[in-house]
């Protein structure tokens, strides 16, 4: 595996997780969104990654090599959820207010499992980066 493909897959994996972490972001601040009806609710945001390889590794080849990663696409999920509060102005006749389904806690676990992904890919970088300069320097001796 040359170094350029070493940039290529850091790279690629450092876009999927600021892309997670855009959705994580997004969820969080609209986790208590209120809506007048189901319809309009927010529904929490969830990114689908694939692994994306190259031409020589599909055709049999199985070279060293890494495989990028690809934001296939943002979904999303997650149901209404109805909290009786009669005096809120979005109240529906009945007295309920919808609200996204989106789990804080669980978001905050993803926010720190994407933020500590991004930065071992820095690391990757680093390290890359800090052999090449000792392949340089053997090159001046």
């Amino acid at each position: 595996m040359a170094f350029t493909d070493i940039y290529r897959v850091s790279g690629s994996a450092m876009t999927a997780q600021t892309v997670r972490l855009n959705t994580i972001a997004s969820n969080l601040a609209n986790a208590e969104s209120p809506a007048l009806n189901e319809e309009s609710v927010y529904k929490a945001r969830r990114p689908v990654f694939a692994a994306v390889y190259r031409n020589d590794e599909l055709m049999g080849n199985k070279a060293l090599t890494g495989a990028r990663v690809q934001v296939m696409d943002v979904v999303e999920s997650g149901n209404a959820v109805q909290r009786y509060e009669p005096h809120h102005p979005m109240a529906n006749a009945e007295g309920y207010v919808y609200y996204p389904d989106v789990n804080v806690v669980e978001e905050m676990a993803d926010m720190m499992s994407a933020s500590r992904g991004f930065e071992t890919n820095v690391d990757v970088l680093n390290s890359v980066k800090s052999m090449q300069q000792s392949l340089l320097r053997l090159g001046e001796a």
